[in-house]
């Protein structure tokens, strides 16, 4: 059983060099720098930091776990908090026991040791958020899992009117880009094939240990320059530029829909579609880069613009209108063969529309195509004969040409614009 006490979370930068075993080590008076919160736990023998002459990563860094009541940010609560900062001050631990103001269940109790005895009386995380957030602010966020640290600590920073957007890197994907033929890649199993030094797994702090030893291991078993660009390549980047944050990303369509990004002086940079349109921004602006053209475009995106769509063929052909119009950077520009026509007899009398459903909502999108011209898409037929009359039919379009002449080939219904619903569908005449 622990014992409540005061714990030690400090080791004095030159004294890390020195030693040599997974002791804990004795501090004099004088060599104590800070001294956490009251936890409920015996002291941890950590293991001893080498000296990394040339770190991988040479900003501050915290390696951070958390303890929780569940695994819902939204139902659920943190029970503690384990920090390991690593910086040019050398490496500090930090930790804290948190009442979760809600029973923890007894398999969480039974898992992790922390009982709900232990956490009555500890401080609230409202009570340890400026500290915490200030050890946190402007590092490296390192964590085994890490959307799932991350993001109950984005939850709990927003309850108290603090907005927690660090660069995250995942450990979890860190090992399985650096050892692809490995099939395991928990905290277990980078324990064992690792030779890690456990303490109390499933406490914060004990385990926050293991992934900077992890860390630590990584640079004798990796070659310098390959561990930098995947670290470069892995880390999520979510303090964004310009107006765009995450909470701003939440607000993408979950659905099909177009999207632009936009550069200084509002210049045009990139259009692309997707049937998960907020899924996709994460991935291009907060995602892995999988290339140095991704990385360098998430870089200079400014602002963001979206529309949501309906369906995938909306997305398509609005996709192929605002690429026409816009003219992006970083979108090719589809390929003219000598086989393409600069023209094309319209194969309707008139206007016609096509209806999509968004899947989770049912949203009616009806798509308005005029002469081998998208116009756009409206809720409704009223409101899209109104978008139409308001509309200027452009030139003959290609991309739109080629999208609906492989989808009327597989029977895309049609129906003209300005009939009532019951009217029949057409195919081409």
């Amino acid at each position: 059983m622990g014992c409540e006490a005061f714990f030690i979370s400090v080791e004095h930068p030159d004294l890390s060099r020195s030693r040599g075993n997974g002791n804990a080590l004795r501090l004099s008076g004088r060599q104590l720098v800070h001294t956490c919160r009251k936890v409920t736990s015996p002291s941890i023998p950590f293991m001893s930091e080498q000296f990394l002459a040339e770190p991988a990563f040479e900003d501050p860094i915290v390696f951070v776990d958390l303890e929780t009541t569940g695994g819902s940010t939204a139902e659920h609560r943190i029970t503690e908090v384990g920090v390991v900062e690593v910086g040019p001050a050398g490496v500090t631990r930090w930790s804290s026991l948190v009442d979760p103001q809600q029973p923890i269940p007894s398999f969480i109790q039974q898992l992790t040791g922390i009982t709900n005895a232990m956490v009555r009386g500890a401080p609230t995380f409202d009570a340890i958020a400026p500290e915490l957030f200030k050890r946190l602010h402007g590092k490296l966020f390192v964590a085994h899992n890490a959307s799932f640290d991350r993001g109950f600590l984005r939850g709990e920073f927003r309850r108290v009117g603090l907005a927690f957007d660090p660069d995250v890197l995942c450990t979890v994907r860190l090992s399985r880009a650096l050892f692809p033929s490995e099939k395991r890649h928990g905290l277990d199993a980078l324990v064992e094939r690792h030779a890690l030094v456990p303490s109390d797994r499933h406490r914060a702090l004990a385990d926050a240990d293991l992934i900077w030893q992890f860390w630590q291991r990584l640079h004798g078993l990796v070659p310098l320059d390959v561990l930098r660009a995947q670290i470069e390549r892995t880390t999520r980047r979510y303090r964004l530029a310009g107006d765009i944050t995450e909470d701003l990303l939440e607000t993408a369509p979950a659905g099909c829909g177009v999207y632009a990004f936009y550069g200084d002086a509002d210049l045009p940079l990139y259009v692309g579609r997707s049937v998960r349109v907020r899924q996709r921004l994460r991935a291009h602006l907060t995602g892995e880069r999988r290339s140095s053209k991704d990385m360098r475009l998430a870089q200079q995106v400014r602002r963001v613009e979206w529309r949501a769509t309906g369906g995938e063929l909306g997305a398509m052909l609005a996709e192929a209108q605002w690429i026409a119009t816009l003219r992006p950077g970083h979108n090719r520009v589809p390929r003219v063969t000598k086989s393409d026509p600069a023209d094309a007899p319209w194969p309707f009398q008139g206007p016609v529309v096509f209806e999509e459903r968004e899947e989770a909502s049912q949203a009616r999108a009806f798509h308005v195509v005029d002469r081998w011209c998208y116009v756009g898409h409206a809720p409704s037929l009223a409101q899209a004969a109104e978008l139409h009359a308001s509309s200027m039919t452009g030139e003959f379009e290609l991309s739109t040409y080629r999208i609906l002449q492989s989808h009327l080939a597989r029977g895309l219904q049609m129906m003209p614009l300005g009939v009532p619903n019951d009217a029949p569908v057409i195919g081409v005449v």
